[in-house]
């Protein structure tokens, strides 16, 4: 992480700040979910440094970025094609798990030539139904109790409670948690795009990793979504819930660079 670049660029009106791995390879650029920022992918930019330039971004409302004003998952789908413009990135594959997997859906069916690949992590795929109980829910209240916390009793916390996961790993979480703006919780009001439109429309080659018990796509879901577009491939890890690259993270770099290597590049 020492080689890698960290830098800001000007983005559909705010300033996007991100990290790169860098070197003259393909690029890949990932995109995080709701309170995470681009920093929570450093053990698979470490997995695909090698082969890749990785560039992290943090979304609108979170880590080092400027906040919106509102939040849609156009204006972040116009987010990203605004840093891949800055940093004149020719045809990257957008990988995103949950908010940020909506998000690259968004982006790839609505600019399938600016893209060479998609991979969607348990993305927010939600019936209006769910939408709606999300919206309802009390999430964005919790994250405000949570600001008004110690960084030191929340972590202790979050390594009670994730304690198979790396203290490298929980130490992001705790960071980006306490550098996520109140209103990027804007995001979960409904409604959310189409997600089968989505699929429909996209042109390029595709993968929706799902996990197990806690996931938000089901595995029927994911087989009519093949149905829908039969470019799209489907992976499952079980033994992983919603937070896909975090409860299984070598499994998952595995499944992403073969796809990588086999079908984008």
């Amino acid at each position: 992480m020492n080689r890698w670049t960290t830098g800001t660029c000007q983005a559909n009106g705010i300033n996007i700040h991100y990290l790169r791995t860098g070197g003259d390879k393909p690029p890949v650029v990932l995109l995080h979910g709701l309170i995470m920022n681009g920093a929570c992918w450093t053990s698979l930019a470490r997995a695909l440094e090698k082969d890749y330039d990785v560039i992290m971004p943090d979304a609108g409302g979170h880590g080092n970025s400027d906040a919106h004003q509102g939040y849609s998952y156009n204006k972040l789908a116009t987010d990203v094609l605004s840093l891949i413009e800055a940093l004149r990135l020719t045809n990257p594959v957008l990988l995103g798990h949950s908010m940020g997997g909506m998000t690259a859906a968004v982006v790839a069916a609505q600019n399938p030539k600016r893209l060479r690949g998609l991979v969607m992590a348990d993305p927010t795929f939600l019936t209006p139904q769910r939408q709606q109980e999300v919206y309802e829910s009390d999430v964005a209240a919790q994250h405000r109790q949570i600001l008004n916390r110690s960084r030191e009793d929340f972590l202790a916390e979050l390594r009670t409670r994730h304690s198979h996961r790396s203290p490298e790993l929980i130490e992001l979480f705790v960071q980006s948690r306490f550098q996520t703006d109140i209103h990027a919780f804007d995001i979960l009001t409904p409604p959310n795009p189409d997600y089968r439109q989505l699929i429909r429309s996209i042109t390029i080659p595709s993968l929706l990793i799902i996990g197990g018990v806690g996931g938000v796509v089901s595995p029927e879901v994911a087989t009519e979504l093949t149905r829908l577009n039969h470019r799209l491939e489907i992976a499952q890890i079980e033994e992983a819930g919603h937070g896909i690259p975090y409860d299984q993270p070598e499994r998952f770099s595995i499944i992403v660079k073969i796809f990588l290597h086999t079908t984008c590049f």
